[in-house]
């Protein structure tokens, strides 16, 4: 029985040790983006969730910018920066011309940096087909996934975008 307690006392920080190790040896890496057609303000309203150590790394690999994001000493052009990186890897395009939008700006949700954006004027009715090509953070991290869901009426879409792939389309 003795025998028994020792091997168990020894096995088990072992154990605990490994799985700790092999648990956060491995980071993900995903973005999640709604898009949501809202009949009120005649707009698409977009909100993507980005983890906030990716994008601040990301500004200032890209740009230089040490954007110190969710922290006190955040940088004050933090916002024209993330709009200007989503201006040149998030497109959205409705029946095949490009559609510009708003950057609205930006809170933050524990470790997630939340970013809203908006399409204006779209008649729904008017629209036959979606494209949207998310880029975001593959210029960066080679794993990258960018989850897209679209929701309009009654209905709702959804694509895993990687760099390979980096465009769904939908008829609408």
């Amino acid at each position: 029985m003795m025998k028994l307690k020792r091997v168990k006392l020894l096995v088990l920080p072992l154990a605990m040790l490994l799985f700790l190790s092999f648990s956060s040896a491995h980071k993900f890496y995903l973005s999640v983006t709604n898009i949501v057609y809202s009949e009120d303000d005649s707009a698409f309203q977009i909100t993507s969730r980005i983890f906030i150590d990716d994008l601040d790394r990301l500004l200032n690999e890209r740009y230089g910018v040490e954007a110190n994001l969710a922290t006190p000493k955040e940088s004050k052009i933090a916002d024209e920066y993330i709009g200007k990186y989503f201006r040149s890897k998030f497109v959205v395009e409705l029946d095949g011309e490009i559609v510009p939008y708003t950057f609205l700006g930006k809170r933050y949700d524990k470790d997630v940096v939340i970013c809203y954006l908006e399409i204006p004027n779209v008649e729904l009715s008017e629209v036959k087909s979606m494209s949207v090509q998310n880029e975001v953070l593959m210029d960066l991290f080679d794993e990258q996934k960018n989850v897209v869901h679209v929701k309009w009426e009654d209905n709702k879409r959804s694509f895993v975008l990687i760099r390979e792939n980096n465009k769904g389309m939908l008829n609408l």
